[in-house]
């Protein structure tokens, strides 16, 4: 354990954080998310039984969202719902990220089947025991400045 560290970061995912550049993406993807296989080979890890809201406040409590990039956070749009519409879940993510200093419109909705397009680019897949639906999110690490 690790002093100041929120005790959901595993040395696993630690590891896996740290070694992204700026620019890369993370998914936190929910339980019934198909991870291993559209990970192609990509590292996963598993924090079953924390919900979406939980792991997104763990890992962007180590790494800042992408200033550079119009909108570094997103979340996989619910189907058959109109723009603008979240789920409780995909508002507590958006929440965390206004609540980080960002304005709402900086998260994206993801028609689902481009959520799965984008996640080909994630360097690293959390799967959480998130059982919402379309419980999904996507953060880009911005630069760390000493």
């Amino acid at each position: 354990m690790l002093k100041g560290i929120d005790p959901l970061l595993t040395p696993e995912l630690l590891m896996h954080l740290s070694a992204m550049g700026h620019g890369e993406w993370v998914a936190v993807v929910d339980d019934n998310f198909t991870a291993q296989y559209l990970s192609q080979g990509k590292p996963v890890v598993r924090l079953p039984g924390n919900s979406l809201a939980r792991v997104s406040r763990a890992v962007l409590s180590v790494i800042p969202l992408a200033e550079d990039v119009a909108q570094p956070a997103a979340f996989m749009h619910v189907c058959h719902q109109p723009a603008g519409h979240r789920t409780a879940a995909q508002q507590d993510m958006v929440d965390l990220v206004v609540q980080d200093g960002w304005s709402a419109d900086r998260v994206q909705g993801v028609e689902r089947y481009a959520f799965y397009d984008k996640i080909k680019l994630a360097s690293l897949i959390i799967q959480s025991g998130e059982v919402t639906a379309y419980g999904n999110a996507m953060f880009c690490k911005g630069v760390i400045l000493n």
